[in-house]
C-alpha cells in the first residue's frame, strides 16, 4: 500500500513538473512576443518621427502684411521696376509669384529667404537697382507714414552671402544697402507746395562695405536752415555723415534701428548702440519708412548681389 501511494505520489509530482515547465515556456514565449511586438511599435513610431522631422520645412521669420518689395525689372513693360504688394506675398504667396521668384526666394537650408538682384531697372530718384522691401503701415495706402516723433523699431539677422568683384576702383567688392529709413514728403507738404514728386533723402542707410557694416546719416550742411527750405532734399542741403559699426565680412549678424523723436540709435549685434541726437535731427522734416533687402550701389553690367535674411521684425 506504501509502495502505491509512493508511486502515484511521483506520478503527480511528474504531471506537476511538466504542467509548470509547459507554463514556463508558454509565459516566455507570450513575453517575448510582446517583447517583440513592443519593438515593432517603438521602431514604427521612430520612423514615423523621423519622417516628420524629413517633412518639417522651417522659412524665415517675416512677416509680409507690411511690406512690398520692388524688383529690378520690367516685366509689365510701365517704364519702372515692378513691385508687389503686401496682399500678394502673404501666405507665402511669394513663393508662387513667378516673376518674384528668381529675385527673392527661400533657402530652408538655413532657414533664410534670398534677396538677388543686379544692374537694370531703377527707381526714377536712382541708377540703382534693387530687390528691396518696402514698408507700408497702411498696406493699401504708401503715403501714410510716419515721423520721427511717432517712432519705429526695426530688427533684423541677415548677412551678406555674395557680392561681386569691384575691379573698377580700390575696393575688392561693390557696396550694397542693407537696411535704410527713408524720407519722403508728407501729403499735407505736397498740397502746401504743389511738388511733383513726394520722394525725401533717405534719413539712415546701413551699408555693407569690404565687410565692414556703415551707417550713413543725413545732415544739414548748414545747421541754420530752417522752414520751407528744409525740404530741399538736394546735396546742398543735406549730406551724409558716416560711422563704421564693425567688421562681420560674410558672416550673419543682427542689426537694430531705433527711430525717436529726435534720436537714432543703430546697433550692430550686442555692440554698444551708436546714437545719434542732433539738430539735423530735430529740424528733420519728412515723414519716413523703413526699408530692408538687396540694394547694389553699382551700375557695372556684371554685378550682382545675393542677401539673406533670416528674421525682420518692425514695430512702431
Amino acid at each position: 500500500m506504501k509502495k502505491f501511494i509512493s508511486h502515484f505520489l511521483n506520478i503527480q509530482l511528474s504531471l506537476i513538473g511538466v504542467l509548470f515547465f509547459v507554463c514556463l515556456l508558454n509565459c516566455s514565449s507570450s513575453n517575448d512576443e510582446a517583447d517583440e511586438i513592443d519593438e515593432e511599435v517603438i521602431i514604427i513610431e521612430e520612423e514615423e518621427e523621423e519622417e516628420e522631422e524629413e517633412t518639417t520645412i522651417s522659412y524665415a521669420d517675416i512677416d509680409f502684411s507690411n511690406w512690398k518689395v520692388t524688383l529690378p525689372v520690367d516685366e509689365n513693360n510701365n517704364g519702372g521696376p515692378d513691385e508687389y504688394q503686401p496682399s500678394q506675398l502673404i501666405n507665402y504667396g511669394y513663393q508662387t509669384l513667378e516673376p518674384v521668384m528668381p529675385f527673392m526666394y527661400d533657402d530652408t537650408s538655413d532657414e533664410s529667404i534670398v534677396f538677388y538682384t543686379y544692374p537694370d531697372i531703377s527707381t526714377t530718384n536712382s541708377s540703382y537697382s534693387r530687390t528691396e522691401l518696402r514698408e507700408l503701415i497702411n498696406p493699401s495706402n504708401s503715403r501714410e507714414n510716419w515721423t520721427l516723433a511717432e517712432g519705429g523699431v526695426m530688427s533684423g539677422r541677415l548677412k551678406v552671402d555674395a557680392i561681386s568683384e569691384d575691379n573698377d576702383s580700390n575696393s575688392d567688392y561693390h557696396k550694397v544697402i542693407v537696411m535704410q529709413i527713408h524720407g519722403i514728403i508728407s501729403q499735407e507738404d505736397m498740397d502746401a507746395h504743389g511738388f511733383s514728386s513726394n520722394n525725401g533723402p533717405p534719413l539712415i542707410k546701413i551699408y555693407w562695405k569690404e565687410g565692414f557694416i556703415w551707417s550713413h546719416k543725413k545732415s544739414l550742411v548748414n545747421e541754420s536752415t530752417s522752414g520751407d527750405d528744409l525740404l530741399d532734399v538736394s546735396s546742398d542741403t543735406w549730406t551724409d555723415i558716416k560711422v563704421n559699426l564693425g567688421y562681420v565680412g560674410f558672416d550673419a549678424f543682427d542689426f537694430k534701428i531705433t527711430a525717436s523723436d529726435a534720436r537714432i540709435e543703430v546697433q550692430l549685434n550686442t555692440n554698444e548702440p551708436h546714437v545719434y541726437q542732433d539738430v539735423s535731427l530735430d529740424k528733420w522734416p519728412f515723414e519716413n519708412y523703413f526699408k530692408a533687402g538687396n540694394y547694389l550701389t553699382t551700375t557695372n553690367s556684371d554685378a550682382f548681389s545675393y542677401i539673406k535674411y533670416y528674421n525682420l521684425y518692425v514695430i512702431h
